[in-house]
């Protein structure tokens, strides 16, 4: 990596899950590298959801090395979640065009609910099969399965955890790591934002800043993909051995299911 920016830089990795990412500083300049991003981090990018891709580059052995501007900031913190320009930021990725025919054209298909319940039954381990909580769980999605049809299909981040949030030191909202985006129902991302972040008396008016009326079949979606997704973050957290995250999806599910 040092001969791809020279000597003088000193490059260190930034963590996560992935291992790719690295953070590079040289004479006060600071460069977000990624090993391997999609081709969507441009439109991302150009669309102002992530912060700005400087360049792009191609190694000998095939690698490709994106660099982005290393801004100054923190993530939100849960209570920041219901804010308006979150709604307006999700709201803004969901209408996308440019997102949906750059994932299109990468080969994404479309996520269906159907897809999802036949992940969860393949990830799933015994153990968390049998747990009650996740007994009921299963049983609710099996059986409001054939309900939660919708016929809008969009870009979804698919974890909108409040750590992927970025509030610059300029005060600029974007929403990173975007690995498992997937085209699905919108209800996707809302589903896990409402039933995590924000209070149900206040669903209605975070809705309306996003641009959509609270009906009964938008909450069924949004509790149907909220119960897949804590479901499959468990397991994760398990596999991984983050327990105490495992134990806190856990405690949502009968929360999400009342």
């Amino acid at each position: 990596m040092e001969h791809l920016l020279g000597q003088d830089w000193e490059i260190t990795p930034a963590g996560g899950v992935t291992g790719q990412a690295y953070i590079a500083k040289h004479d006060g300049q600071q460069l977000f590298l990624k090993r391997n991003s999609s081709p969507f981090l441009a439109v991302l990018s150009a669309e102002g959801i992530v912060p700005k891709l400087i360049w792009t580059r191609r190694l000998e052995n095939g690698d490709v090395i994106t660099a982005q501007h290393w801004l100054k900031g923190r993530e939100l913190v849960p209570a920041e979640m219901k804010q308006s320009r979150v709604a307006r930021l999700m709201s803004k990725i969901h209408s996308s065009q440019p997102l949906l025919s750059m994932l299109e054209r990468l080969g994404k298909k479309r996520v269906y609910p159907e897809m999802m319940m036949i992940e969860i039954e393949k990830r799933l381990d015994e153990e968390a099969k049998n747990h009650h909580d996740i007994r009921k769980t299963i049983s609710f999605l099996h059986s409001y399965l054939s309900e939660i049809g919708h016929g809008e299909y969009v870009v979804c981040h698919g974890d909108i955890n409040h750590n992927n949030w970025l509030l610059s030191d300029e005060n600029e909202l974007y929403l990173i790591d975007w690995d498992g985006a997937m085209i699905a129902d919108p209800a996707v991302d809302l589903g896990m934002m409402l039933y995590k972040y924000i209070e149900e008396n206040k669903r209605e008016s975070w809705l309306a800043q996003y641009g959509l009326a609270y009906t009964p079949h938008l909450e069924l979606r949004m509790k149907w993909y909220g119960l897949a997704q804590t479901l499959l973050e468990i397991q994760w957290n398990k596999e991984i051995g983050r327990l105490r995250e495992m134990r806190e999806g856990l405690f949502d599910l009968p929360q999400i299911l009342s």
